[in-house]
């Protein structure tokens, strides 16, 4: 059964075999999170990401970590709140479960987690926090041996306390 963990800090420096990363539809980098996973990863990723053509709201893509720590980056795409009326819940809960079906395809057994679209798309900390604990919860429970870990890693001390909270 997969361990889930909350931690306070930096992705990019995750030893785990792959780290998600909460990607635009483009997946050719952007602000927040997915800025720091390019940064750090370095130019071999841009290049990886522009032969997977993008990535629907939603679904997830994989590519080599390059520079980072982890084998593997993730890339989903969560969706931008529009007030709840745009199937933003189940599309954020799609995001999740997409990446983790990808990283049993791959045989990744720890996996590290940003807050996906809870920065600039708006999505409110707690609903999110709540979707993404229930769905990977959900997701370990039905693939008992496919996981080791996953990890929960918070940049700010909001969302830290509330997925703490949430996991206890």
């Amino acid at each position: 059964m997969a361990k889930l963990t909350v931690i306070k800090g930096d992705i990019t420096l995750q030893e785990v075999d792959a780290i998600v990363n909460a990607a635009n539809t483009s997946l050719l980098g952007g602000g927040g999170v997915d800025g720091a996973i390019h940064l750090a990863a370095g130019p071999g990723l841009v290049d990886a990401c522009k032969k997977l053509n993008g990535c629907a709201t939603g679904e997830a893509k994989i590519t080599e970590g390059f520079r980072l720590q982890s084998q593997y980056v993730i890339h989903t795409v969560g969706p931008v709140w529009h007030g709840g009326n745009d199937n933003e819940e189940l599309l954020l809960s799609n995001a999740y479960h997409s990446s983790l079906s990808l990283a049993v395809r791959y045989g990744v057994r720890t996996i590290a987690f940003p807050n996906i679209s809870t920065g600039v798309y708006g999505f409110p900390k707690h609903l999110a926090a709540q979707i993404a604990t229930e769905t990977v919860q959900r997701f370990v429970d039905e693939h008992p041996s496919a996981i080791d870990e996953v990890r929960f890693v918070c940049f700010d001390e909001e969302n830290y306390n509330l997925y703490n909270d949430l996991i206890a």
